[in-house]
């Protein structure tokens, strides 16, 4: 697909150190070869060390100099990660004799790694949920000082040539917030129309979703969502977003012109923000199995420093495809 093609070129001119917690893993073990190799990222695999070096002597990889191996069992740096995840969570009761313990976990060793400087970014979740992929990023990286919120998006790949002419959209949120207030609606739009910008390089058009389109169908779900445009609008005018729509009349414009005339938003949107989770999942997981688009994600967003979850049914593909994400979001 030509955007995620454009993808791996524009992080290989722009290369960082990103580091993966599930080093022994051997799709993550493919996914960071398949990277260095196309330029993307210098790369550090967390694990036990003869695990992943084996993984490594089974990919045909062994002596990569771009390809780095971190033991939170031997490493020098656990001494340092220690004392500094003491101080951050000495407020919630952690001892120096848990700190130590902690960051023996790959995730938080990881994310320690991000947040010492380290490294650039960190990608997981091949093997570990997402709900411990997501806490050791909040507790350690943190979020960022403007965010509101952190939350999450899908990059979705459309097939090429796709009728719509679209090459790529931004779905949010699809994974993290699961009943997002008005104002958490609003602040996800905006988090994710900065995200298609920046990953996309393209001006965001958010569509915020509904079952009803401009008020044809009266319900407390879509004043939910009719209180977030209005709050956009309130704080955000130079933002073009627009609902409630239904998914039908943000993207096809011949059903935008019959259900949502005057609209600037309704049939060319390419960030679509979901009303919950339900939604969002359901939303991101039909158009990638029906739909043949390919989801990357999930990808955080409003965090400090760029850490990002993969799916437990990840490919070596998706991996990569993360990896330069994630290469993207690093702040230059």
């Amino acid at each position: 697909m030509s955007v995620l093609r454009d993808l791996t070129e524009r992080a290989s001119a722009r290369p960082a150190h990103i580091v993966m917690s599930e080093g022994h893993d051997p799709r993550i073990v493919a996914g960071a070869i398949a990277a260095v190799k196309a330029g993307t990222a210098r790369i550090t695999l967390v694990g036990p060390h003869n695990d992943v070096a084996a993984q490594l002597v089974a990919a045909g990889e062994p002596n990569n100099p771009a390809i780095q191996i971190e033991d939170p069992e031997t490493s020098a740096l656990s001494p340092e990660f220690a004392t500094a995840f003491h101080e951050l969570r000495k407020h919630k009761g952690v001892t120096p004799g848990v700190a130590e313990a902690q960051v023996q976990n790959p995730l938080v060793f990881a994310a320690m790694m991000v947040r010492q400087g380290h490294a650039d970014g960190t990608v997981g979740g091949a093997v570990a949920t997402t709900s411990d992929t997501v806490r050791a990023a909040l507790q350690v990286i943190g979020k960022a000082p403007d965010a509101a919120l952190v939350s999450s998006f899908f990059l979705m790949a459309l097939p090429e040539n796709h009728p719509s002419g679209r090459d790529a959209m931004i779905f949010g949120d699809c994974g993290l917030v699961i009943d997002p207030s008005s104002e958490e609606l609003a602040a996800i739009t905006v988090a994710s129309s900065a995200s298609c910008r920046q990953l996309l390089g393209v001006e965001p058009v958010a569509a915020l979703l509904s079952f009803s389109t401009m008020g044809s169908a009266k319900h407390p779900k879509v004043t939910k969502v009719a209180d977030a445009v209005a709050l956009l609008r309130e704080n955000h005018p130079n933002l073009k977003a627009d609902g409630e729509l239904q998914f039908d009349a943000a993207f096809v414009p011949e059903v935008a012109a019959s259900k949502a005339k005057g609209s600037d938003v309704a049939g060319q949107a390419n960030v679509m923000i979901f009303p919950n989770l339900d939604a969002g999942n359901i939303g991101y997981k039909i158009a990638q199995r029906i739909g043949g688009a390919e989801a990357i994600g999930p990808v955080l967003q409003g965090l400090a420093k760029p850490a990002n979850d993969l799916s437990r049914g990840c490919t070596a593909a998706d991996v990569t495809n993360m990896i330069a994400v994630t290469v993207l979001q690093v702040a230059r």
